[in-house]
C-alpha cells in the first residue's frame, strides 16, 4: 500500500503564528493502484492534487491497493512513482522537494481479502492515534474491473467507513454496465453498501476543460446565443471522436462493449446533453445541473438501427480470434465504427440532426462537437468575404491540426465573452492551418492559459466534494434506456468492414434521408459471407385461403408499407381522400417507421387517421395506442390536424364511462366522414391467443352486430379498451393482418389448421365480405 504522510508539517509559506490550523486528514486509497489507468493517469492525477493542497490545512495519506504481494507489488509501485512529472506552476526545486517527501513516505500494501481492508482500516486508526490528528475523510478510487465494485463496495462498508463526522467518497471509473438491465442492477447492489452521495461516477470527458466549460459559455453568452439557439437558426450538430489506435491488445474487453457503449453512450452524450440542456438558473448547483440533464435526456427522440451505421476495421477480427482463441471461422460483430443522427422532442430544436459518430482506425486523432448554423447569405460575388463563410460554434476537444483545445466561434456570427478570465485566454496568433472549413483567422479562439489533464481536474473536484462532474444514477439509467433500444438492434447486424486509416477513402461517410441514416457508397470491401437468409426474397401464397405475402421482417415492412401508399393513391384517384384504419400494440410499430422516414411521396394531405382500438387510459400516457401513433409516426408527417381521429376514451374527465357514449360519437364520426362507414384499408395484429384489435374471446357480441365501435374488457391491463368490431373491420375494402416474430409461430401454425370461424380465436372472424383480406407474416413467425 501507498502511504504518503506528512505529519503536521506544511509546504509553502506560514503566517507569524506557526502553522496554519490543520483541517483533518485525509486518506486516498487507489484500489488497482499498479493498473494501466493508474500509471498513465491516476497517480500524476494525485500527486497534483497533493502538490496543490500542502500547506492549506490537511494532511494526506496515500495507499495504493492491489492482488499482489508485498514482495511484487512495492518494485510495480516504485516504477509509476519515478516516472511522474512536476506540475507546471512549480518550480524545479520545489517539485523536486515534492516530490522526494512523495516517494520517501511511500509503502506497498496488498488489498485483496476482507482481512486486508480491515488490516488498512486499523493502520488508518492506528496512525490517526499515534499523531493525534482529526479525520476528515477517505477517498476510495476503484480502478478496477466493473465486475468488482459491489464485492469492493461492500469491504468498505463493512471495514473501512471512516467516523461519522467524516466523509467517504467512492470513485467508480466506466462502463457502468452493459445495458440497461446490467446497469440497474450494478446499481441495486453499490447502493446497498453506499449512498448515492458518496458514489462519484467518473467519464473523465466532464473533467476536459473545454468540456467544463460549455456551460459556462453558453451562459456567458447567453443574450447573444439565446435569439440563434434554436431549430430556426440551427442546421446541425456533429459530435466527433476520432481516434486512429486499433483495439489491439484490449480485445478482452472492447469486444464486450464496441464503440457505442464505449464512447457513445458516455462521453458524447455527456457532451450533447451540456450542450442543448436548458441553462441551469446556478452553474454550481448540481441538483439543477443534474435534473435538467434528466429533462434534456427524456426529449430524445427514440434511435434504432435505421437512425445509425455500423463498423469494423478489417484487422479486428483477426485479433479477436487470437487474443480470445478463437476458431478462423469466427466473426465478431462488435462495431469498432458508429455513426447516429439523433433528434430532439421539443420545440427548441425539433427538426436539427444531431451526428455523432466514433471510431477506431480512422484518419486522425481528434475529437469535436460543432454546431453548424444556417446561412441566409448568398453571395454572388467574392466567396471569400467573411458574411459568405460558414458560420459555427465549435468545442474543440484537443488533437487534430489544431493541436490544443479550445472554443472557437466565427468572426461573422458574434465576438463572445471570455469564458473565464483567470485561467483561460484570447487566442490572437494563429498558425496556419484550417479547422473545419475555416482558417484560424476567421474564428475568435479562445483557449486554457494552463492545460490540465482531465483526471487532475475531477480527482480536484472529487476532493472537494463537487457533484457536477459525476454521473448521477439518474443520469446514468436515463442515458442507458435511451442507448439500449439501438444496441438491441444492432447485436445481429453485421458492420461494414473497413481497412483503416486513409485508405478508408469514402467507405465511412454515411447521409440522412428523412430521419433514416445510410452509408453514402456502396461498400468495397467485404470479406463475410452472406447466409442463407440473404437468399430469401418475398414470397407470395396463400394462408387460410386468402392472399399471403411473407418476407424477412424488414422488406416484408417495405413491401407492406408500399401496398398502402398503391392503395392510398387508388383511393384517393377515385374519392379524393383515403381513410386508413391502425391498429395498436407492437405489430404496426415497424411498419409506423417505415410510413414516417421512407415513404416520402406518401398524400398525407388527402389521408385520414382512424384508430382500430384503444386504451382506456389518456391520449398522453405510454400506454395509450394513439400515443404510439402519434410518437412513432404523426410527429413526423405534416398531415393536417382535423384529418386525425382518436377514439374518444377520455371524456367528462373519465375513462370509457358507458353513460359518456363514447363509442356512439366515434360511430358517427365515422359515419359522416367515412363513405358507407366502409374503410379503404384496416391494418390488424393478432395476440398470441388469437386476439385482434381488441375483440378477445369472450367478447359479447351478441346485441351490437350493427355497432361499429363498442368498449371491451381485456384480460390484461388495462382491462378496458374500445374497439371497431367485426361488422366494420368486415365492411372495409382491404384488410392487412401483420404478424411477426418467432414468438407467433405457433399460433400462425394453429391457424393454419383452423377451418372457417372459431370462437376461440377472434381474427378467425375477420372475413371481409367485399373487401380483400391479405396476410403480412414474416419468416421468423412461418418457419419458427
Amino acid at each position: 500500500c501507498i502511504c504518503i504522510t506528512i505529519k503536521n508539517y506544511y509546504w509553502g509559506h506560514t503566517d507569524n503564528h506557526g502553522a496554519k490550523k490543520s483541517l483533518g486528514h485525509v486518506t486516498v486509497v487507489i484500489v488497482g493502484g499498479t493498473g494501466d489507468l493508474a500509471r498513465k493517469y491516476l497517480w500524476q492525477g494525485f500527486f497534483q492534487l497533493y502538490a496543490d493542497q500542502v500547506g492549506k490545512g490537511h494532511t494526506f495519506s496515500f495507499y495504493g491497493g492491489a492482488l499482489s504481494t508485498t514482495e511484487k507489488g512495492t518494485p510495480l509501485l516504485f516504477d509509476i512513482l519515478k516516472e511522474l512529472a512536476c506540475p507546471a506552476e512549480l518550480s524545479v526545486e520545489r517539485c523536486a522537494l515534492v516530490k522526494d517527501q512523495f516517494l520517501h513516505l511511500s509503502k506497498y500494501h496488498q488489498l485483496k481479502t476482507t482481512e486486508d481492508y480491515e488490516n488498512l482500516s486499523q493502520q488508518i486508526k492506528q496512525q490517526l492515534g499515534q499523531e493525534g490528528i482529526i479525520e476528515a475523510g477517505r477517498l476510495f478510487y476503484l480502478s478496477v474491473p466493473a465486475f468488482a465494485y459491489a464485492d469492493i463496495a461492500e469491504k468498505i462498508n463493512n471495514t473501512c467507513r471512516p467516523p461519522s463526522e467524516a466523509w467517504l467518497r467512492v470513485v467508480l471509473e466506466k462502463p457502468f454496465g452493459h445495458n440497461l438491465y446490467s446497469a440497474q442492477a450494478l446499481d441495486k447492489k453499490l447502493s446497498g453498501q453506499l449512498k448515492e452521495e458518496e458514489m462519484y461516477r467518473i467519464d473523465h470527458y466532464l473533467g476536459k476543460q473545454v468540456v467544463s466549460k460549455i456551460l459556462p459559455f453558453r451562459k456567458e453568452n447567453k443574450k447573444l446565443l439565446d435569439p440563434i439557439w434554436n431549430k430556426h437558426h440551427i442546421e446541425r450538430i456533429e459530435i466527433v471522436l476520432k481516434e486512429t489506435l486499433d483495439a489491439k491488445g484490449r480485445i478482452q474487453f472492447y469486444d464486450q462493449y464496441g464503440v457505442i457503449r464505449d464512447v457513445l453512450q458516455n462521453h458524447l452524450t455527456e457532451v450533447m446533453t451540456l450542450m442543448l440542456m436548458n441553462l441551469p438558473a446556478n452553474l454550481s448547483n448540481s441538483e439543477e445541473i443534474l435534473q435538467n440533464k434528466l429533462n434534456f435526456l427524456a426529449s430524445l427522440q427514440h434511435v434504432d438501427n435505421s437512425n445509425a451505421v455500423v463498423g469494423q476495421y478489417q484487422a479486428y477480427n483477426g485479433e479477436v480470434q487470437e487474443e480470445l482463441n478463437k476458431t478462423k471461422d469466427y466473426f465478431s460483430l462488435t462495431p469498432t465504427f458508429a455513426g447516429v443522427v439523433i433528434h430532439v422532442d421539443n420545440a427548441q430544436y425539433e427538426g436539427i440532426p444531431i451526428f455523432m459518430t466514433s471510431g477506431k482506425a480512422l484518419d486522425e486523432r481528434v475529437s469535436y462537437a460543432r454546431v453548424l448554423f444556417k446561412s441566409n447569405v448568398f453571395c454572388v460575388q467574392d466567396p471569400n468575404n467573411v458574411q459568405c463563410k460558414s458560420k459555427q460554434i465549435i468545442f474543440y476537444l484537443g488533437h487534430g491540426t489544431l493541436q490544443y483545445p479550445a472554443i472557437l466561434l466565427s468572426k461573422n456570427l458574434f465576438k463572445p465573452e471570455l469564458v473565464s478570465s483567470g485561467d483561460w485566454k484570447e487566442v490572437t496568433e494563429y498558425k496556419d492551418v484550417n479547422v473545419l472549413g475555416l482558417p484560424l483567422s476567421d474564428y475568435y479562439i479562445q483557449s486554457p492559459v494552463t492545460p490540465r489533464e482531465a483526471y487532475c481536474e475531477l480527482i480536484s473536484h472529487v476532493f472537494f466534494g463537487r457533484k457536477d462532474s459525476f454521473i448521477s444514477a439518474e443520469g446514468l439509467l436515463a442515458s442507458w434506456e435511451f442507448w439500449t433500444p439501438l444496441l438491441e438492434g444492432l447485436s445481429r447486424v453485421f458492420p461494414r468492414v473497413y481497412p483503416g486509416g486513409v485508405d478508408n477513402g469514402n467507405l465511412l461517410n454515411f447521409q440522412l434521408k428523412g430521419h433514416q441514416v445510410a452509408f453514402s457508397h456502396e461498400a468495397v470491401v467485404n470479406v463475410i459471407n452472406p447466409g442463407a437468409e440473404d437468399n430469401f426474397q418475398v414470397m407470395q401464397g396463400k394462408y387460410r385461403s386468402s392472399e399471403m405475402v411473407s418476407a424477412w421482417a424488414q422488406e416484408l415492412v417495405e413491401r407492406l408499407a408500399s401496398d398502402l401508399l398503391l392503395a392510398a393513391e387508388e383511393a384517393i384517384r377515385e374519392e379524393g381522400q383515403f381513410h386508413l384504419a391502425l391498429s395498436g400494440g407492437s405489430s404496426p410499430v415497424a411498419l409506423l417507421r417505415a410510413l414516417a422516414l421512407n415513404l416520402y411521396t406518401f398524400p398525407w394531405r388527402n389521408t385520414h387517421i382512424w384508430q382500430v382500438d384503444e386504451r382506456c387510459v389518456p391520449h398522453t400516457e405510454s400506454g395509450s395506442n394513439f400515443r404510439s401513433i402519434h410518437d412513432l409516426l404523426l410527429q413526423h408527417i405534416r398531415i393536417p390536424y382535423f384529418n386525425i381521429h382518436p377514439m374518444p376514451v377520455h371524456l367528462t374527465q373519465r375513462l370509457c364511462v358507458e353513460e359518456d357514449g363514447g363509442p356512439t360519437l366515434y360511430e358517427k364520426e365515422i359515419k359522416k366522414h367515412v363513405n358507407g362507414s366502409s374503410f379503404h384499408y384496416i391494418l390488424l395484429g393478432v395476440g398470441q391467443d388469437g386476439h385482434t384489435a381488441s375483440l378477445f374471446q369472450d367478447t359479447k357480441l351478441e346485441n351490437d352486430e350493427e355497432n361499429l365501435v363498442i368498449l371491451t374488457e381485456s384480460p390484461n391491463k388495462p382491462h378496458q379498451r374500445m374497439s371497431l368490431t367485426f361488422t366494420a373491420i368486415n365492411r372495409a375494402r382491404r384488410v392487412g393482418v401483420l404478424i411477426m416474430g418467432k414468438s407467433k409461430h405457433e399460433l400462425v401454425s394453429q391457424l393454419s389448421r383452423i377451418k372457417g370461424e372459431s370462437s376461440k380465436y377472434p381474427i378467425t372472424k375477420v372475413q371481409p365480405k367485399s373487401g380483400t383480406l391479405i396476410w403480412y407474416i414474416d419468416y421468423d413467425a412461418l418457419l419458427g
